[in-house]
């Protein structure tokens, strides 16, 4: 059975243009980092416990694991089309073996990879767009692929940022601000191209 007919939504490549990206990326961030701005001890709790939870390693795990399948299956390899049946075989087994037999952040690891996987949409939407505003976006999914291949490679780094961050309350305010900010002027960038196209 084709591909097409398995995923006939064709989720894998992304579908996604330049400003529904803006406006998602920037929502993310003006959710994510105003919970942090308005529920700090909450969020700080979270925090520093997510780095060693089981219970959200294999979920992200597993999320990561069918995400890994579904793009395999769907996407054109080229000239290493004839590996895909072998990575089909090999993406669930190590994802069993991972969540089996790593234990030590295995969160962190599986965020990581998520942090990788969902870059790529981002970039893929901004790619070959005239408009220096796309750079925003860029810029913002390059820094979470570099946090990501930290994550992955030395998990415990999550730890030590997360720790950095809520010693102090300005660093966590900052921090939070910065986000909130950042996920406005995407949103309003997002708007204006809106408002530029009805007018």
């Amino acid at each position: 059975m084709g591909a097409g007919l398995l995923f006939p939504l064709s989720l894998m490549i992304y579908p996604l243009s330049l400003w529904p990206a803006f406006l998602i990326a920037g929502a993310a961030l003006v959710f994510v980092h105003g919970i942090a701005l308005l529920r700090p001890a909450a969020a700080k709790s979270w925090l520093k416990a997510f780095p060693r939870s089981r219970a959200w390693g294999l979920a992200l795990l597993f999320l990561a694991a069918v995400w890994s399948f579904i793009l395999i299956w769907t996407i054109d390899l080229g000239e290493f089309s004839n590996w895909r049946p072998r990575l089909l075989v090999i993406i669930p087994i190590a994802a069993i073996l991972t969540g089996m037999y790593v234990e030590e952040f295995l969160a962190v690891r599986a965020l990581g990879m998520l942090a990788l996987l969902g870059a790529e949409p981002f970039l893929e939407a901004a790619w070959l767009r005239p408009e220096p505003s796309r750079l925003l976006l860029v810029a913002l999914m390059y820094f979470y692929i570099v946090l990501g291949m930290f994550w992955i490679g030395m998990p415990y780094v999550l730890r030590d940022q997360i720790a950095w961050l809520s010693k102090s309350e300005s660093r966590w305010r900052t921090a939070a601000l910065l986000g909130v900010g950042y996920g406005a002027v995407l949103i309003a960038r997002c708007c204006l191209q809106t408002l530029h196209r009805s007018s």
